[in-house]
């Protein structure tokens, strides 16, 4: 399997089972790593929604009791193959992996259960139950991939639209959800 891009490049492909065992090892290894600094870590992003395409680029999310916890283990982190990249979006501190300018993986850390956190869970929670947004959103990936393949910022911001769209959805969907696996709801069958 071949994996990553190089820095700003855009490329998509066909999902692959691949991508998820590699997440789950980039997550132990973490887990290892932070020990007690993560409350949770997840796969996310276009390689952890099944039958989509995406950049063949593991996302992760650590989520963590207070942002700068992250910080004391750089050190430790880079050391294993996992580069501080600092606070490209406010709120997350983002890493990467990969060698000199190709990119096979991004950390993002978030303060646990803040909005980026629940963000980056609903929307994949969403698109996997969801098939045909999952559908719409591959071919728009993959439309805007062919225009903008050497231009990632412009393919990133050209998806905000639609990824916002879902993210609404995601979040009342998200809600209903909760209603009906909470333990007061009632079943009407009993």
């Amino acid at each position: 399997m071949i994996l990553g891009l190089r820095r700003g490049t855009v490329d998509v492909e066909p999902h692959r089972k691949e991508w998820e065992s590699t997440a789950k090892e980039t997550i132990e290894q973490l887990n290892m790593l932070l020990k007690d600094i993560a409350v949770d870590i997840q796969h996310i992003g276009s390689t952890a929604i099944h039958n989509i395409y995406a950049k063949p680029i593991i996302d992760i999310v650590v989520g963590v009791p207070e942002l700068e916890n992250i910080l004391s283990m750089n050190n430790c982190l880079e050391k294993n193959g996992f580069i501080f990249r600092g606070q490209d979006i406010p709120n997350q501190y983002l890493y990467i992996c990969g060698e000199n300018d190709f990119r096979t993986h991004h950390i993002h850390a978030v303060k646990y259960d803040s909005e980026a956190w629940n963000n980056y869970i609903n929307l994949r929670d969403y698109l996997n139950c969801h098939d045909a947004d999952a559908q719409a959103y591959s071919k728009l990936k993959q439309s805007l991939a062919k225009i903008y393949y050497n231009d990632r910022e412009t393919y990133t911001a050209k998806k905000s639209v639609f990824i916002n769209e879902i993210l609404i959805k995601a979040k009342e969907w998200n809600k209903l959800i909760s209603i009906d696996n909470s333990p007061n709801s009632l079943d009407i069958n009993e």
